[in-house]
């Protein structure tokens, strides 16, 4: 006799749920808060709130984060560079999406 167990998975999306302050941010990243202000003036990261105290991120800030990093000590691209490189990516990513619709 054959038994079937099944069992449901359930969970969530971090990045919908998470909002990271500044400090958490650059810790997740390892980075410092003065970056991440970089970030945000480059208009890399969009957080809420009027000032870097009360700034929350997404959690698809981080992963947005950690590419931009990535980005900058790997390619040794400046923070400028970063900018336009993830506005073309995010363009391209648009771009696929609409091909698959």
């Amino acid at each position: 006799m054959n038994r079937t167990i099944s069992s449901a998975l359930r969970g969530s999306v971090v990045e919908e749920e998470v909002a990271l302050t500044t400090v958490e941010l650059g810790r997740a990243c390892r980075t410092t808060e003065q970056q991440i202000e970089v970030w945000v003036s480059e208009g890399v990261l969009q957080p809420t709130g009027e000032t870097p105290e009360a700034w929350r991120f997404h959690g698809d800030s981080l992963a947005r984060m950690r590419l931009a990093t990535r980005l900058m000590h790997d390619l040794e691209i400046n923070t400028a560079g970063v900018a336009l490189a993830l506005d073309l990516l995010d363009r391209i990513a648009e771009l696929e999406s609409r091909l698959r619709r």
